[in-house]
């Protein structure tokens, strides 16, 4: 009897053995996957996507994975070179190092500064041009053209008022970030990295954009210089706004704002706005095929970035958005300045700005001066106001 316990004992020790051995096994096997994937070998899968992505003669797919490091490194290095003999254009330094890190900045992060060092001093100091530097990068140009779809209107030269000592104001011509953080300067507001989590109203999917969470009445920005393409409700954003840039790439979508008070007075479709122009209102509209509903419990903008390569992509099921939330970071050095407009509900840039993009833009179009932004026609005022913002930034909520 004893014999045959310590028999049946020793097949079962036996067999646990082999279980163990297997599941160890396995777990090696997929330690030796995820090292395999997240090493230079990776990049043959993220060249398989960016092959993929170009498959029918147009970008059809962009995972915008550079950091806010690296943005603002390599707008560093594009502004500090400017007007020099060799200036580095910071959409190809970050498309160069797209192509090395196969679009994954983070996991590269310890090594970004030594390898943009690593190539300013080609560039500055050894007089090799980044044609000769990306002849063997298979993959250069689709990076170079996507990240420059993100990023192509944010930096130029442009024109800015400003104030002297005694009071003057002057036009200052600048070369660095054209382009402003959505939230106007002196507002607060609280934000997370949200891209693609679950949304369930209407049918299951996913966030595609990024909520910056703040009070009602706070007045919200113009990124980039553009026209208006899209204004009204939408049951899913609520009072929102699109525009378009002036080279068609990026389309920006700005949703639930305001009740009753959405948008700035002169707001309207192809109304042409200028980057730093006050557009419209911080709200929690949207949620109902009803106009003018409150059904969003938290007062938040909600803005993001679509990439349109062909204009197939506009309006299909194959649209391309990103991820912001680096974007949104990076433009919090930039804010625009609003005050408010006594006696109305309306809020104004303090710092007026030329933009050559947009007076390009009119003169393509044959738009005057005076039939741009500050005459538009548009009644913003839909039924009354939900809120009241006082002249020194501060929003009290009556909702």
């Amino acid at each position: 009897m004893l014999t045959e316990r310590l028999k049946k004992w020793k097949m079962v020790i036996a067999a646990e053995a082999l279980l163990c051995l297997i599941a160890l096994t396995g777990i090696i096997c997929d330690r030796i996957e995820v090292r395999s994937n997240n090493s230079s070998n990776s990049y043959a899968t993220a060249e398989d996507a960016a092959k993929e992505a170009v498959s029918e003669g147009y970008i059809k797919w962009v995972d915008f994975g550079v950091s806010y490091e690296a943005l603002c490194a390599a707008y560093e290095w594009d502004v500090n070179t400017w007007n020099q003999e060799v200036h580095i254009d910071w959409v190809e330094m970050l498309a160069y190092l797209g192509a090395r890190y196969g679009g994954d900045f983070d996991a590269h992060k310890k090594r970004l500064t030594k390898d943009m060092d690593e190539l300013a001093n080609q560039l500055i100091n050894e007089g090799k041009t980044m044609e000769e530097l990306t002849k063997d990068m298979e993959y250069y140009a689709y990076y170079e053209e996507a990240y420059r779809a993100v990023l192509g209107g944010m930096l130029g030269e442009y024109e800015i008022t400003e104030t002297d000592e005694q009071g003057n104001t002057y036009w200052k011509k600048v070369y660095g970030l054209k382009a402003f953080s959505p939230i106007a300067k002196g507002f607060e507001y609280n934000h997370y990295a949200d891209f693609g989590s679950n949304r369930s109203y209407g049918y299951q999917r996913q966030h595609l954009g990024h909520d910056m969470m703040g009070q009602v009445g706070t007045p919200i920005i113009a990124v980039e210089s553009g026209y208006v393409e899209a204004i009204g409700w939408n049951q899913y954003g609520g009072w929102r706004i699109g525009i378009r840039s002036f080279d068609g790439r990026r389309y920006y979508y700005y949703a639930h704002l305001r009740q009753n008070y959405p948008y700035a007075q002169w707001l309207e479709e192809g109304s042409v706005v200028t980057a730093g122009d006050v557009i419209g209102y911080m709200g929690h509209t949207g949620y109902s095929t009803q106009e003018n509903v409150n059904n969003i419990e938290v007062t938040h903008l909600h803005w993001g970035m679509q990439l349109i390569f062909d204009e197939s992509q506009k309006d299909s099921n194959n649209e391309i958005w990103i991820d912001v939330y680096p974007l949104t970071q990076f433009l919090y050095k930039h804010r625009s300045e609003a005050a408010k407009v006594e006696g109305t509900k309306e809020w104004r840039r303090t710092h007026e700005m030329r933009d050559p993009a947009v007076e390009q833009y009119k003169e393509e179009h044959g738009i005057s001066n005076s039939e741009s932004n500050t005459t538009g026609t548009r009644a913003a005022d839909v039924s009354g106001s939900d809120s009241s913002v006082s002249g020194n930034g501060s929003v009290s909520n009556n909702n």
